[in-house]
């Protein structure tokens, strides 16, 4: 087995924030991403950046990584430590095992330190192996209750898209000795969506768990997403193609915009669940971009732009 050094996969000191690490991790998630890269071995780098974070994210498995020393090397040979799954909290105690976004599985590296001890499998509750790891990320649509009845329960985290969780998904699960069994998350669930259904004589309580976006900023039903616009855009105003969770519009952005202010669309975050609820909004913060290196022309455009406006002082209160 591989020492993954996770530290080097998102391209941060070992000291690195926890801010540090997600704008690590969005910068390149966004560059590895399947549907925006498809270079040979982009998927397998994408997965490997979804791993490191699944990781640092967390402080209590970033915690027992670090335990791990800084002297090990990507690609040597590695064991756990002896009294690592003590340290570690066992069986998958910390959550392991359930990460990914459907396109493909964790290391055997992250399986044996966070995801069942030293076995290699899954994690899961007690110990079993996380029933809906063969099919990535699964969920409930919620009905049943009334039919929830004694017996066994079985509580499960299943990570998806938000894309996933803007349009709802459908996935069969396979159940040994038995058939299998259709299960869907519907559109509008949310991070921590609570969902139970009874299933071969067994009581199962889902946890929606919403994978970090490469773009957007998740916040109940509420996204964020920051918008580069050209100096001449935010100045004088222009009509400019906006991505949505529902695919992308024509937005228009008034003169005078400012860097940093946020414009609002209505109703562009995750649907509402429930008759008469209300849906989330799009938040777009926006960030001013120059063109670099600036053309000799350029250049004495805006001197004379600064010229012709000496006495505004940007500073000034």
């Amino acid at each position: 087995m591989q020492f993954q050094d996770y530290y080097k996969t998102l391209g941060v000191a070992r000291d690195a924030s926890a801010d540090e690490i997600k704008k690590a991790y969005r910068r390149k998630a966004r560059e590895f991403h399947p549907d925006r890269n498809t270079a040979a071995g982009a998927e397998d780098e994408f997965k490997r950046v979804q791993e490191a974070y699944e990781v640092l994210k967390d402080p209590e498995k970033r915690r027992a990584y670090d335990q791990l020393g800084a002297n090990w090397k990507a690609g040597q040979q590695f064991r756990p430590p002896p009294g690592w799954q003590d340290f570690a909290g066992g069986r998958g105690g910390m959550g392991g095992g359930m990460g990914g976004d459907g396109l493909g599985g964790f290391s055997e590296f992250f399986q044996t330190l966070f995801g069942g001890g030293f076995g290699g499998a899954a994690g899961g509750v007690g110990g079993q192996r996380d029933p809906f790891s063969a099919f990535g990320a699964g969920g409930f649509d919620g009905g049943g209750f009334e039919n929830f009845g004694a017996g066994g329960q079985q509580d499960i985290e299943a990570q998806i898209s938000l894309e996933e969780a803007y349009a709802g998904t459908t996935r069969e699960l396979a159940r040994p000795g038995a058939s299998t069994l259709k299960v869907k998350i519907p559109a509008g669930s949310t991070d921590g969506t609570r969902m139970r259904v009874r299933a071969g004589g067994q009581n199962i309580v889902l946890t929606v768990r919403i994978a970090p976006h490469p773009q957007y900023t998740l916040e109940g039903r509420d996204v964020s997403l920051e918008l580069p616009l050209a100096p001449w855009e935010a100045a004088l105003g222009a009509r400019v193609q906006v991505p949505t969770l529902g695919g992308p519009i024509d937005m228009k952005i008034p003169a005078g915009s400012q860097s940093g202010q946020r414009l609002r669309l209505k109703g562009r975050g995750l649907p509402a669940r429930e008759a008469g609820a209300s849906s989330g909004d799009q938040y777009l913060r926006l960030q001013l971009r120059y063109p670099t290196p600036l053309s000799e022309e350029q250049q004495a455009l805006l001197q004379q732009w600064a010229d012709s406006a000496e006495d505004y002082d940007p500073r000034a209160r």
